[in-house]
């Protein structure tokens, strides 16, 4: 605890805590492995089928479409050594663990959806300027029904697995199969105008696809940028301190402060209790505060609990208080 008036205690918790939530981190690690792997195969399966008529029909949309499939079936590489590292266990260099190599990971995602989206435009307007016959347009139609339901059904498996273990990497990335989705819906626009003897549809669409790109980078941005800045849900953060007020001998709380390590919660706190209690009777307040917390919030497998006597009451309490928030 700071200076003069109080104490820091880690907590110790029970050890059947400890173990579920464990249990529950590595089943989380493993979940995200699978939504990876599967996803992987279904998108390397797409993109195979819509390269190969790509070399057919000379399509820039559908290429831009392939590229962008390409591109996020490759995204499960990094987030797959992320979660790889995130198991393994903390060091005295890391003492957090490596957890962040997720977020290095949405980092790397939002890079390579970023590069997706310039090789989209430059194909597309290499082709306004050089314009090219849509050749095997019944091919091409089918290719972009087939990116289309490969897409989406990838992109809601990653999200829902994401939101499930709290990964915002995984979310982005489903984020990024939903756009190749919408990309390949456009490549059917791009197919019919080619049919109805438009000739600009084929890089009209490209662009049209490459702005969808940009839009579906920016939400991805803004998850990995929020999770970097160790931004949580605030309903969270309510959850916890209303656990925390509900603890016999917990008087008010001075501090809360939650972070994301990769898809797992940590948190610190500072409760105020009565200054007459003995430190054996403050620990207990302070591990009752530890076990209710890693219930109360989902995800949240460590806190730290900092009691804080209750020594002068009143305005100088509150002040107190504000002291602490601030540090």
């Amino acid at each position: 605890m700071g200076h003069h008036h109080g104490w820091w205690t880690k907590i110790t918790p029970h050890s059947h805590d400890t173990a579920d939530k464990v249990d529950s981190a590595l089943e989380s690690s493993r979940a995200g492995m699978r939504a990876l792997w599967i996803s992987l195969a279904a998108l390397g399966l797409t993109a195979a089928v819509q390269a190969g008529i790509v070399a057919l029909s000379g399509s820039v949309a559908l290429l831009g479409d392939t590229l962008h499939n390409v591109a996020d079936a490759l995204t499960a590489v990094p987030l797959g050594i992320a979660f790889l590292l995130g198991r393994r266990a903390a060091t005295r260099a890391y003492t957090y663990g490596f957890g962040r190599a997720e977020d290095l990971a949405g980092v790397v995602i939002v890079l390579v959806i970023a590069a997706s989206a310039a090789a989209s435009a430059f194909f597309a307007v290499r082709r306004l300027v050089e314009p090219q016959a849509m050749t095997h347009l019944p091919w091409v139609f089918a290719a972009g029904l087939v990116g289309f339901a490969g897409n989406e059904l990838v992109a809601r498996y990653r999200i829902a697995v994401g939101r499930r273990i709290g990964s915002a990497a995984l979310v982005a990335d489903g984020l990024h199969a939903r756009t190749d989705g919408f990309a390949s819906l456009a490549v059917l626009l791009a197919a019919c105008g080619a049919g109805l003897g438009w000739r600009w549809a084929d890089p009209v669409v490209g662009l049209l696809i490459t702005a969808a790109i940009l839009f579906v980078l920016k939400d991805a941005a803004r998850e990995v940028y929020r999770r970097l800045m160790d931004r949580v849900d605030p309903e969270l953060v309510d959850q916890a301190e209303r656990a925390l007020r509900l603890i016999p001998g917990v008087r008010d709380v001075a501090a809360l402060r939650m972070r994301w390590v990769g898809h797992r919660l940590h948190a610190e706190a500072a409760v105020v209790v009565d200054a007459h209690l003995s430190l054996m009777a403050a620990h207990d307040i302070a591990a009752d505060a530890e076990h209710q917390l890693t219930h109360a919030v989902p995800r949240l497998t460590e806190a730290t609990v900092h009691v804080d006597p209750d020594t002068y009451p009143g305005p100088e309490h509150h002040l107190r208080i504000s002291h602490a928030l601030s540090h």
